[in-house]
């Protein structure tokens, strides 16, 4: 609890002009991104930027340098959630030996159902699966 009353007291320190900055931001990046769907109903993208590592990992090595896991595993995916759109991860498997690499399935405001559809097609086709782990008996 004491990290989230942190966080918001750091949030409210942010001056004004910054905040106005950001948003701003935030509302050019999200035109340009909309303008995308004018030309397609879905993007796929990659969701971490390496497979799964195994539980407990504390750091990853990417592009040869040595990074914190937990903040790295989801740096693909603030772009798509700082803008509000609908996204559905789905775990792919085949490039990695034992793990899944994730991506996201993006697409515009409203077409929840749309992504949604698409991985059910995806997951019916092979492409993606999220097998239930199972315990192995000793």
């Amino acid at each position: 609890m004491k990290t989230r009353f942190s966080l918001l007291i750091a949030g409210a320190m942010i001056p004004a002009p910054f905040v106005d900055r950001a948003q701003k931001f935030r509302r050019w990046y999200r035109t340009k991104v909309l303008e995308l769907f004018k030309s397609v109903d879905v993007l796929i993208a990659p969701a971490t930027p390496c497979a799964a590592p195994a539980v407990g990992t504390e750091w990853l090595t990417i592009n040869g340098q040595r990074v914190q896991a937990r903040p790295s595993l989801g740096l693909l995916t603030q772009p798509i959630s700082l803008i509000g759109l609908p996204v559905c991860s789905v775990p792919v498997w085949g490039c990695h030996p034992t793990m899944p690499i994730g991506v996201q399935l993006i697409a515009a405001p409203w077409r929840e159902g749309l992504v949604l559809r698409v991985a059910h097609q995806l997951e019916m086709a092979g492409v993606v699966q999220a097998p239930v782990a199972t315990l192995q008996p000793a």
